[in-house]
C-alpha cells in the first residue's frame, strides 16, 4: 500500500519550533503559534487514528506537538513574569531610564 504524509505534520512541526523561538517575545507569539500547532495536531491525529497504515510521518506530528506544548507553557510563564514585572516597577518606568533606576533602588532598599 502506498503511504502518504499527514497533511499538517510539517506545519505542526514548524509551528512547534516557532512557538519555542517566539515564546520569549513577551509570550504572546509563542502562545499563538503553539495553540495553532495543537489544533492542527488534533485534526491530523484523528486522520492517523482512523487509518494508521496509510500515513508515514506521525513522528513529525508528535514531535511538533511536544514542541508546541513546551512553547505554550514557556510563553505563558514568560507572559506571567512580564505582567508581574510591569506591575512591580510600573509601565511608565519601562520607557524612562531614570525612573527605572529610581524604582530599582527603591526595591533594593526594602
Amino acid at each position: 500500500m502506498n503511504q502518504q504524509s499527514l497533511p499538517n505534520a510539517t506545519a505542526v512541526l514548524v509551528l512547534g519550533i516557532l512557538s519555542l523561538v517566539a515564546c520569549f517575545c513577551y509570550g504572546i507569539p509563542g502562545i499563538i503559534c503553539g495553540v495553532i500547532a495543537l489544533v492542527l495536531y488534533s485534526k491530523d491525529k484523528k486522520l492517523y487514528m482512523a487509518n494508521p497504515q496509510l500515513y508515514n510521518n506521525y513522528s513529525n506530528l508528535n514531535t511538533g506537538r511536544i514542541l508546541a506544548i513546551i512553547g505554550v507553557v514557556l510563553g505563558v510563564l514568560f507572559l506571567a513574569f512580564m505582567i508581574w514585572y510591569i506591575s512591580l516597577i510600573g509601565f511608565e518606568a519601562l520607557s524612562d531610564p531614570e525612573l527605572m533606576k529610581e524604582r530599582m533602588e527603591e526595591l533594593q532598599n526594602r
